[in-house]
């Protein structure tokens, strides 16, 4: 059997949180879907599976619980990929621990298909906004890796080695696009004008662009039991979740 995994993301004003979560739960167990989703007053941000006809049903009833429509990357996998059915609430869809106003405005997003032409700009600083880890396992050629254990790390690295009038031009990327939003507004915030992400992003570039034309190196780690992804979007040969389970990225960086 085949199973599908997406991952979807919104920044979007939500309300009555708790009675969203018992809408969700009952969502994803009418659907057999399994995964996490997470609910704040900024969003929602969720990667779970099921079988490709249940996860049709479930996105079309996730658009009706959240009004609004519901875009997501999607892979496929032989065996599933989450064991819970789990809807949180917090404060922040994906910990950043500072207030930033997505509603600002974030970077220029650049599809998949043009991402090679930034990667070869030799007036760009390209910054992975993973962790140590996640890069570790794979990364885009010439990024820079910014050595964190955790996202709500990198305003600290942009006071310590970043500044508007030197670095003029910057372009950011995460494994499905949610934290660059943030990463982005944040940036624009403190000056720098031109910034850049990748829309949809590392799942969408691999999901699009040709492994011959392909610019990215390694694996990509996603926070499911497959643990990383080829450049088809197959299971990587990353280590097992089990093994040396500290190291790994927190949930609370998903996307």
């Amino acid at each position: 059997m085949t199973y599908q995994v997406i991952t979807f993301y919104k920044f979007k004003d939500l309300s009555e949180l708790s009675t969203l979560k018992e809408l969700l739960l009952g969502a994803l167990k009418e659907h057999s879907i399994f995964g996490t989703i997470i609910i704040a007053e900024e969003g929602f941000n969720s990667t779970v599976c099921g079988e490709t006809e249940n996860t049709r049903r479930f996105v079309a009833e996730l658009k009706s619980i959240f009004q609004t429509e519901i875009e997501y990357k999607s892979s496929f996998h032989s065996e599933i990929a989450f064991k819970r059915q789990k809807v949180k609430i917090k404060r922040e869809i994906v910990t950043f621990r500072k207030d930033v106003d997505i509603r600002l405005g974030a970077g220029t997003h650049v599809e998949a298909g043009a991402w090679n032409a930034i990667l070869k700009d030799p007036e760009m600083l390209v910054l992975d906004t993973r962790n140590e880890y996640e890069y570790s396992v794979g990364t885009f050629q010439g990024a820079f890796n910014p050595k964190t254990e955790s996202f709500s790390e990198l305003p600290d690295f942009v006071e310590d080695n970043l500044d508007p009038g030197e670095h003029k031009k910057i372009a950011i990327f995460c494994t499905g696009g949610i934290r660059c939003e943030k990463f982005a507004s944040y940036l624009k915030s403190k000056g720098f004008e031109e910034v850049f992400q990748l829309e949809g992003g590392i799942l969408r570039y691999l999901e699009e662009v040709p492994p011959q034309q392909s610019l990215w190196e390694g694996e990509c780690f996603v926070f499911d039991e497959r643990v990383s992804l080829d450049e088809e979007l197959k299971k990587g040969k990353a280590p097992d979740l089990s093994v040396k389970k500290e190291d790994l990225p927190n949930e609370k960086d998903q996307s």
